[in-house]
């Protein structure tokens, strides 16, 4: 199936009580990881480059090809919108000129004026080639890759303004932060998300920050009106303890791995991405994404 803008997809999820899954991807292995995992689940999903994963995987334009190229490649049938995850707004361009099709532009650290302001430009010229894009107010706790937040509440009145940009769907701070939740996390704010979801009614809203909220928290978001969520740091975690596992078996069975070929990164790599598919397709059945392609 060809490449898709997200709107669509993410606004069907809106409309009918699931999310769909974000998730990151860092290499050619996580994406065949996230691509089995959305097939094996008929989900429709966005596979998301942070602007450092982009760079890792030597820029936009390589890693969109080699999305594309896989998506091709596998024969895969279900929806998939390659995404820019925390854009700054020259990355934004960026992406749009070589094709993502769908985009974060995130201002969030901006003032909230040239925020809007931003948004509208990259609204404005994304949506001329059809391509999806997501904002954010409210910082976002933790850090991704240069984009550094306090975790506050996204205010009501700055949501308002960014949907009127013309957006497609908003990301807001709602308690959520990226990376590992601390003990002392106390949680969704959901009532702050109840008053934002009915200021504005019926409009997708994005959930970053998705790896290690419980599950129960995550489905009462949906039902307030999360439609996508963002999930990294569960795949990492999962591939980093998959992969130092069988190091660790690695090790003792030396000679015997060895005569296997075990060496060969192909299989290296394999119980770490396997472990990464596990996890993917784990989420989708939490958000009520299975079956919806």
């Amino acid at each position: 199936m060809p490449l898709v803008s997200a709107e669509k997809f993410v606004q069907a999820a809106r409309e009918n009580g699931y999310a769909v899954g974000g998730f990151n991807t860092n290499n050619l292995e996580w994406t065949q990881a996230i691509l089995r995992a959305a097939e094996a689940k008929q989900a429709p999903v966005l596979i998301q480059t942070s602007m450092g994963a982009a760079k890792y995987m030597g820029g936009y334009k390589t890693a969109r090809n080699l999305i594309a190229n896989l998506v091709e490649s596998m024969n895969i049938t279900v929806p998939v919108a390659i995404h820019l995850d925390h854009g700054h707004y020259e990355d934004s361009l960026e992406c749009i000129e070589v094709g993502y099709t769908s985009i974060m532009f995130d201002g969030s650290h901006l003032p909230v004026e040239e925020n809007l302001e931003k948004a509208r430009e990259v609204v404005e010229l994304a949506h001329a080639k059809g391509i999806s894009v997501e904002a954010e107010v409210g910082t976002i706790g933790g850090e991704e890759d240069g984009i550094v937040g306090k975790g506050e509440l996204a205010p009501i009145e700055d949501a308002v303004a960014m949907v009127a940009t013309g957006i497609d769907f908003l990301a807001a701070g709602i308690g959520n932060i990226h990376g590992p939740y601390p003990a002392n996390w106390e949680g969704l704010d959901l009532d702050h998300l109840k008053k934002l979801a009915e200021a504005v009614p019926g409009f997708p809203i994005v959930l970053h920050g998705g790896s290690g909220i419980p599950d129960d928290q995550i489905q009462e978001a949906i039902k307030l009106g999360v439609a996508k969520v963002n999930v990294n740091t569960e795949g990492q975690i999962a591939f980093t303890e998959a992969s130092l596992k069988f190091a660790a078996e690695y090790a003792a069975n030396k000679a015997d791995y060895d005569a296997k070929k075990l060496f060969d990164p192909r299989k290296f790599l394999a119980p770490g991405i396997k472990a990464v598919q596990e996890a993917v397709e784990e989420r989708i059945d939490v958000f009520g994404s299975a079956g919806k392609a």
